[in-house]
């Protein structure tokens, strides 16, 4: 199948000389009824927004006389949906309001840039056929049945929405933080404490727009929460499992790299280069095979638990580690019993 691009247009504003300086994305927002916030915030962060030629942020205020030039995906209509596939689901459960979804390390949740087909959505819109989804707006496509999301990366469950009773219900759970959701991590080294939190404020970094950072004001980041304990300390990484409060990008990865302890093969925040240990070459040696078993963030949605939609009841999963993540633990545990036996 083709690569499927969205139909781009090309859009030139001048602001007014007698305009009061406001920010960008407000100013786009009253400028442009028929473009969402959404749309307008994610062109902007993502460097498609230029003023008189120069990026800019979307806390940037204009000044008259500028131009603001960019090029955004033209809105598509009911019925221009991701384009079904045959791609293999691992259902945990099913009715008709709610699927949970074990979703694989290396699987894309929805269409945007650089992954137009092969995603989630495409296997869901396969799956479910012509069945009516209840969609949640996105940039480049309108997202069927999603109402949260994980990193490509990152493996685990997800819950899906079926019908707009679904829709709405998980929508305002997820808005209220009331769903449970719980991660295993191993991270590099060992924490100070058995529990902890982490609260503060986590934005895009300036220096590197593809990856997140903490900030220690609110008015530069979104506030996140992750509440954590040890689960199993080997001295040079320790399984952690993180409950998140709320559901920032790269959420867990970003506070755990802060705490000093980035999560085990995580390339884009230092984790995929020896943080603790010895010098030698086997032990070297032993990482490096170590990452090759698992070749990506060591990190698992691992249990998901909410409120049904139309019962009313608590309900509550757990999925246990894949393949690759405890191969790559059983690997951690001999070596650690090795060494000790050698003390």
């Amino acid at each position: 199948m083709a690569d499927y691009k969205p139909e781009m247009e090309d859009v030139e504003i001048k602001v007014d000389p007698k305009q009061t300086p406001v920010r960008i994305d407000k100013f786009l927002l009253d400028k442009l009824a028929d473009v969402s916030r959404t749309r307008i915030q994610n062109a902007i962060k993502e460097g498609a927004v230029l003023v008189d030629n120069k990026q800019v942020k979307s806390n940037y205020k204009i000044n008259p006389g500028e131009v603001i030039s960019f090029s955004i995906p033209r809105r598509h209509d009911k019925n221009d949906r991701a384009q079904a596939e045959d791609i293999p689901l691992d259902i945990i459960y099913e009715d008709e309001d709610v699927m949970i979804i074990n979703k694989p390390a290396g699987l894309v949740m929805h269409p945007g840039v650089g992954n137009w087909t092969g995603t989630l959505v495409n296997g869901l819109m396969h799956y479910l056929g012509d069945t009516d989804i209840p969609v949640k707006e996105g940039e480049f496509y309108d997202r069927p049945g999603l109402v949260h999301r994980i990193d490509k990366d990152t493996s685990g469950l997800i819950v899906v929405a079926k019908s707009n009773l679904a829709m709405d219900s998980l929508s305002q759970q997820f808005f209220d933080h009331t769903i449970k959701r719980k991660y295993k991590a191993l991270i590099w080294g060992a924490l100070d404490e058995a529990t902890g939190t982490v609260d503060n404020y986590i934005g895009r970094n300036p220096a590197n727009r593809l990856v997140n950072m903490v900030f220690p004001e609110e008015n530069l980041g979104k506030r996140a929460i992750t509440h954590w304990k040890v689960l199993e300390d080997l001295y040079y990484v320790s399984l952690v499992e993180c409950q998140l409060e709320t559901g920032r990008t790269h959420q867990i990865r970003v506070h755990m790299k802060h705490l000093g302890h980035p999560l085990f093969s995580d390339a884009k925040y230092d984790g995929d280069q020896i943080r603790k240990g010895t010098v030698f070459t086997k032990y070297k040696q032993f990482v490096q095979n170590c990452f090759k078993i698992m070749p990506r963030q060591a990190l698992h949605a691992y249990a998901l638990g909410f409120e049904h939609p139309r019962t009313g009841k608590e309900i509550y999963f757990e999925q246990e580690l894949p393949a690759d993540f405890a191969e790559c633990m059983e690997k951690w545990r001999n070596y650690v019993s090795y060494r000790k036996e050698l003390i």
